[in-house]
């Protein structure tokens, strides 16, 4: 088969599509032939060196993908060769076959198509596991999400409406916002022109969010902290902005709120398999209802992954980019 490798840490032309070994298929294990995989922010930090993947899964990038079984391994039951699926992975997306445990595999919804669905696993994953389950995102709650234009984001926006919460966002232009407002966002901050801790409090009569949602990390702890409302939760799930910042624990302790930091990439396949079961129970029949829709901002071919993290790198995108085969 042939893959995206990385030869040399670095830029994105460091991304070589090249001919590599099949992966082999092992107990519990299904083989897919992959028909398009989603771009996520920590495949560029793989290419540049900082995100190795966990041991034992692929060397390549890609945490998520979409396609048809090829094969089964022995134990497996509930698929058959020719499903069209899509995958929660530790890595080996940007590849034409790779192999996943049969627990964190998931149907390509109606009327997605195995293109998009190779951007839904991880960010419906990732989303429902935090805000909701972790969190606990209710109806008539506020929820703050950073960076709503992303493919985090779109997603997050249209699942907490679904719930019957009320939705703030931060982007960085007044395009970006918008969108955010036709997939239901209600509270529209552009950080670059605003305090999104004045601006919320604003919107919610001194209330703030109930949860948010953060990518930042370490340059904006202190500004979620004094946007959260009592009792609120902080979900933190990316580092963008640094990974250290001071902490005032009178702050937390007076709003009696929560701070919670989380990955996916490395937990225990079991672990992995009950996020994706709860996923399938939740998300998916919104997806299904039209409730819910993954939003694609462009495909870009395979074997051009660079293209792909230069789109991403320069934040021009709104929702996912993916990868496809043809």
């Amino acid at each position: 088969m042939r893959a995206i490798t990385i030869p040399a840490p670095g830029g994105p032309e460091r991304l070589v599509w090249t001919e590599v070994p099949d992966p082999a298929v092992g107990p519990g294990e299904v083989l897919i032939d992959v028909a398009s995989s989603g771009v996520n922010r920590a495949d560029l930090l793989q290419r540049q060196g900082f995100y190795d993947p966990p041991p034992g899964a692929s060397p390549y990038p890609g945490l998520e993908c979409a396609g048809r079984v090829a094969a089964v391994g022995s134990g497996v039951s509930g698929w058959r060769v020719g499903d069209e699926v899509c995958a929660l992975l530790a890595g080996g997306g940007y590849a034409e076959l790779v192999s996943v445990p049969a627990g964190q595999l998931l149907p390509v919804p109606r009327d997605v198509g195995v293109v998009a669905a190779g951007g839904l696993p991880e960010v419906a994953c990732t989303v429902w596991s935090n805000v909701f389950e972790l969190a606990g995102l209710r109806a008539g709650e506020t929820l703050l999400v950073h960076g709503g234009s992303s493919g985090i984001g779109t997603l997050a926006i249209q699942l907490a409406r679904a719930v019957g919460a009320r939705v703030a966002v931060t982007a960085g232009s007044a395009e970006k916002l918008a969108r955010c407002r036709a997939l239901g966002a209600e509270i529209l901050i552009n950080y670059r022109e605003s305090d999104f801790v004045d601006e919320l409090a604003t919107a919610t009569e001194g209330a703030g969010a109930d949860v948010i949602l953060d990518i930042v990390g370490g340059r904006y702890l202190a500004s979620n902290i004094a946007a959260l409302a009592t009792g609120g939760r902080l979900a933190v799930i990316g580092l963008q902005g640094g990974a250290k910042a001071e902490l005032d624990l009178r702050k937390l302790l007076a709003k009696r709120g929560s701070i919670h930091a989380t990955s996916l990439r490395a937990r225990p396949a079991a672990e992995k398999a009950a996020i994706v079961a709860s996923v399938r129970e939740r998300v998916w029949p919104l997806i299904a209802e039209g409730r819910v829709r993954p939003v694609v901002d462009r495909l870009l071919p395979l074997s051009d992954a660079a293209a792909a993290h230069r789109v991403l790198e320069s934040s021009e995108h709104v929702g996912k980019v993916v990868l496809t085969r043809t």
